[in-house]
């Protein structure tokens, strides 16, 4: 089932059974015009002044009903009104009505061209489409419903079905990342300080990922048409800030605690490049999630956090090997 259903174009909405006057006529004239035609008119909000297929400008009913009779229509009417284009998405056209207080919304082509106007029972219509939708997104479903997304109706069996093969990955990379360790045994016998640090990189790493995944999910869910490339390209700046910052930060307090200036290198430089690492790792894995029809909102997690883990033990133990061996 696809969500939310196929949206009506803004011309498809319109409707031309609406009230209209031209420029001379007077206010006598509109005010019989109202009271015969009345019933055949699908909205009753505004007239719209006509010259020949061009909107000129818009009395409101309520006004026109307490004005004299011998006034003319183009002294009282209001000039440029706010309309409305065929180019315009509904959302769009919603929003203009809503900043503007207006309870329709006239509709133009190729200039000034009337087509109609988009009645409030439309607008009322659209609006709440929107809400339900942004409510659908924010709890993750996106713009698509199927088997291969969890959503509040999922069976207790769909769950576990779509997350513990995730959770099983986690575990074999869990594994990996105990073996990598390993290989490492006599570097951390030798250096036991960095065993110690183990933690606190490996936390931060998870961390930033984490930020990253759950903005980019969020990001994802409100806007199907973003663009991918600027969104990737910011969060590698936002990453690069804050990795040196908190390298720089782990660092200090390393060579402070431990009076230690190599340790202090040693973990600023992993810090650095490992939280770089994770950010990027927990920004593309949704996207892929995504193009392949996984949810990401339940395979990203387990997945990325291993893979960014595994990432951030090789950076610490070869970047610690490497500064080692110079030293």
């Amino acid at each position: 089932m696809e969500y939310p259903p196929k949206e009506l174009t803004i011309e498809e909405l319109i409707t031309s059974k609406i009230p209209t006057a031209i420029p001379d006529q007077t206010i006598g004239d509109v005010q019989e015009y109202l009271e015969i035609n009345g019933p055949e008119f699908d909205n009753m909000d505004y007239i719209y002044v006509l010259d020949g297929d061009t909107l000129k400008g818009v009395l409101s009913i309520k006004e026109i009903l307490s004005m004299d009779h011998p006034l003319k229509v183009s002294e009282e009417m209001c000039n440029n009104p706010i309309t409305s284009t065929t180019n315009n998405t509904p959302e769009e056209m919603v929003y203009l009505a809503l900043s503007h207080g207006l309870k329709a919304v006239p509709v133009v082509k190729d200039g000034d061209k009337f087509l109609g106007i988009i009645s409030h029972d439309e607008i009322l219509k659209i609006f709440n489409r929107e809400v339900e939708s942004d409510i659908f997104q924010f709890g993750g479903i996106f713009h698509k419903v199927g088997e291969e997304y969890t959503s509040i109706n999922s069976s207790t069996y769909h769950m576990i079905r779509s997350r513990l093969p995730w959770l099983i990955i986690g575990i074999m990379g869990g594994i990996a990342a105990a073996s990598l360790i390993g290989m490492f045994e006599d570097l951390l016998s030798s250096f036991i300080a960095l065993a110690s640090f183990i933690p606190v990189m490996v936390y931060m790493s998870d961390a930033a990922g984490t930020q990253s995944e759950a903005l980019i999910i969020r990001s994802m869910a409100l806007d199907s048409k973003m663009s991918m490339k600027n969104y990737i390209i910011r969060e590698i700046k936002v990453a690069i800030v804050i990795a040196l910052v908190s390298g720089l930060l782990a660092g200090m307090m390393a060579f402070i605690t431990r009076n230690n200036p190599l340790l202090g290198a040693i973990i600023f430089l992993s810090m650095f490049f490992s939280i770089i690492a994770s950010i990027i790792i927990a920004t593309i894995a949704p996207l892929i999630f995504k193009k392949i029809n996984f949810d990401p909102a339940v395979a990203t997690g387990p997945l990325a956090t291993i893979v960014s883990d595994i990432a951030t033990l090789a950076i610490y133990l070869g970047v610690a090997l490497l500064l080692m061996g110079l030293m």
